[in-house]
């Protein structure tokens, strides 16, 4: 069901972080909190934190050598945990590195470091909130190249993300849903074994409830730290 605040997204998502996690010690996941405005750092330091309580060796990695030192600065007794993107690489000189890795803030100018860095990682990895598939999607056959390869490894742990008059969200190893946005509140719609495009969620939608997505959103807002 949708969570109704950033908590009990939070709580969802790290449930669903760990049980892809017992599926496969070295899998490519994504993690998305896909509303407007809300700090991703804080959520990825306490998704970290969490780990390190139950006894996993978890690091956080940030795209630039500012968002890093602004998480050392913000979870100090974690700093040991959190790198860039570029320590990370340069650690792996000596191997492959091993463990799980958060990897926040990944862009589109990001997108070698990450598949270099993922490369020469022998345990599971998340993306928080990337945007890499818009650097790697284009008319090149390079574009189409990654896109079939690297990018295709990827599956959803964990999604929440708004859209007009509806939500989709899924939380591993459960189907995606979609919901549907009623006078009342909001309402599962439809579940599917494949994130849904724009074409099938219209189809099981059909004519739209109505009000937006401002309920939910505001909900978020309250929390967001």
């Amino acid at each position: 069901m949708l969570p109704p605040d950033l908590h009990s997204a939070e709580a969802q998502a790290l449930a669903a972080l760990q049980a892809a996690l017992a599926a496969g010690s070295a899998g490519r996941f994504t993690l998305e909190l896909r509303f407007e405005g809300l700090r991703m750092l804080p959520v990825a330091l306490r998704l970290l934190g969490a780990l390190v309580e139950q006894g996993l060796e978890p690091q956080l990695l940030c795209a630039d050598m500012g968002a890093t030192a602004l998480a050392r600065r913000d979870a100090s007794p974690l700093a040991e945990r959190i790198a860039s993107f570029g320590d990370q690489i340069r650690r792996q000189a000596a191997g492959p590195s091993q463990g799980t890795l958060l990897l926040l803030g990944a862009g589109q100018a990001d997108y070698d470091q990450v598949e270099q860095l993922c490369s020469n990682h022998r345990g599971a990895i998340f993306l928080l909130n990337a945007t890499l598939e818009d650097a790697a999607v284009g008319i090149g056959s390079v574009a189409r190249q990654r896109r079939r390869g690297f990018l295709s490894q990827w599956q959803a742990a964990y999604a929440l993300i708004p859209q007009q008059d509806s939500a989709l969200r899924r939380a591993f190893p459960g189907p995606w849903e979609l919901y549907r946005l009623d006078p009342d509140g909001y309402r599962l719609a439809g579940s599917f074994e494949r994130r849904p495009d724009s074409e099938q969620q219209a189809e099981v939608l059909g004519s739209p409830g109505g009000g937006g997505l401002q309920a939910l959103e505001e909900l978020l807002e309250g929390l967001q730290n």
